[in-house]
């Protein structure tokens, strides 16, 4: 079976290893595969909910201590060298520990119904949903429709040490353990041997 090739490690450390594009798509696979979605009907969102008829958009983070160091002409191989994402993983219980800042962005309200956001902890992923109509009204999830110059109708909010506990009392949806994301992924490929 895949599973005694594989560890939880692994496939932690491969999520956190991978670039934003393909970052994106596991998170669209995992909440295509949770919410029992199909792919999306147009390129301006990511799933489709075929028995509400809902255009579903995913948006999710690593949750990685903040790097305070800038890097400079002085200490510009050090920051190279030292920049691996796995020293600055964290478990979800160490939030409040370190700085983070998980920045949902690129959110464009006209193209969805519904928003599943998340972030990969070191332990265990957070989904979080909201319907697009309450993300402007809800003005303490502290959403700015201005993300860049220019970008009309496109809009960002943050998930970091002063917003997460809002988050987790208003719009948790589901909490997974790796081994849960690791069974769905194998069942997903071999739906045939379940």
């Amino acid at each position: 079976m895949v599973r005694n090739i594989y560890t939880p490690q692994q496939l932690i450390d491969g999520i956190f290893a991978l670039h934003t594009r393909r970052f994106g798509t596991v998170a669209e696979v995992l909440v295509k595969i949770l919410a029992n979605a199909n792919w999306g009907k147009s390129i301006s969102h990511d799933l489709y909910d075929e028995k509400t008829l809902r255009r579903i958009e995913v948006k999710f983070s690593r949750a990685l201590r903040k790097n305070t160091s800038t890097i400079k002409e002085t200490n510009i191989l050090e920051q190279i060298i030292s920049a691996d994402d796995k020293i600055r993983m964290f478990k979800s219980t160490e939030c409040e520990e370190y700085n983070f800042d998980c920045n949902i962005q690129q959110i464009k309200r006209k193209e969805f119904d519904v928003l599943y956001y998340g972030i990969f902890f070191s332990d265990i992923v957070q989904i979080f949903k909201i319907h697009s109509s309450d993300i402007g009204k809800d003005k303490n999830l502290r959403y700015s429709n201005k993300q860049h110059k220019g970008n009309v109708g496109e809009g960002q909010f943050h998930l970091n040490n002063k917003t997460y506990a809002y988050h987790i009392e208003n719009y948790i949806e589901k909490e997974l353990k790796y081994e849960e994301i690791f069974d769905l992924l194998v069942k997903t490929q071999n739906p045939n041997k379940f």
